[in-house]
């Protein structure tokens, strides 16, 4: 096994491990011997257990963050199709990537604190703020207010998906229709049989 490959194996390794027990939960020891290698490898490659989690969850923030930021810049969406397609690609990643969410929403600040998951739904929400302002001018309401509107939304996303990760059901995909329709008809106007206006995402 090549340098790389090792290094690539011990964090595929750690990654698992920091899922399940969390940073503090996991050891050193745990993870030579989970990679079947000496305690000594594992702080050749990162100086020790901080250092691969430092590495695991950089790769967890960049994949969502990359995988919302393509979702909320797709060409020619209309403000609501853009907000379909950030709820969908959340519940995408909650859905692929169950471990690293699990890793992010937990604990991930230990090491890393600019790559929590708060900070990165803080990120989210500025992003939807800008997507919100001019609707909510055009309906004749104070743009002022787009914040506390994106925050309600992507908190009401996040903490829907959190929970729909113990079942996985329904669909994620019926899972944000039911979302995006309480965001944007509120509950006076709520559709009965929602569903999403746009295609998920290849």
């Amino acid at each position: 096994m090549t340098s790389a490959e090792r290094r690539a194996q011990l964090v595929t390794v750690a990654r698992s491990l920091f899922a399940q027990k969390g940073f503090e939960g996991t050891s050193v020891e745990e993870i030579a011997a989970c990679a079947q290698v000496s305690k000594p490898v594992v702080y050749e490659h990162f100086g020790g257990k901080e250092g691969v989690y430092a590495v695991v969850v950089d790769r967890e923030v960049q994949r969502l963050h990359d995988s919302i930021r393509t979702a909320l810049t797709t060409p020619g969406a209309s403000s609501r199709e853009l907000i379909e397609y950030g709820a969908l690609a959340l519940m995408d990643y909650l859905d692929e990537h169950p471990d690293g969410f699990r890793i992010l929403a937990r604990d991930s600040s230990v090491v890393a604190a600019q790559g929590s998951f708060g900070s990165i739904l803080s990120d989210i929400v500025s992003r939807v703020e800008d997507l919100l302002a001019d609707p909510l001018r055009r309906h004749g309401f104070d743009a002022d207010f787009a914040g506390l509107y994106a925050q309600a939304l992507v908190g009401l996303v996040a903490l829907a998906g959190q929970s729909w990760l113990d079942t996985r059901e329904p669909s994620k995909e019926v899972v944000a229709a039911h979302l995006v329709n309480l965001a944007w008809n509120g509950m006076a106007t709520l559709d009965p049989h929602p569903v999403l206006t746009v295609r998920p995402m290849p």
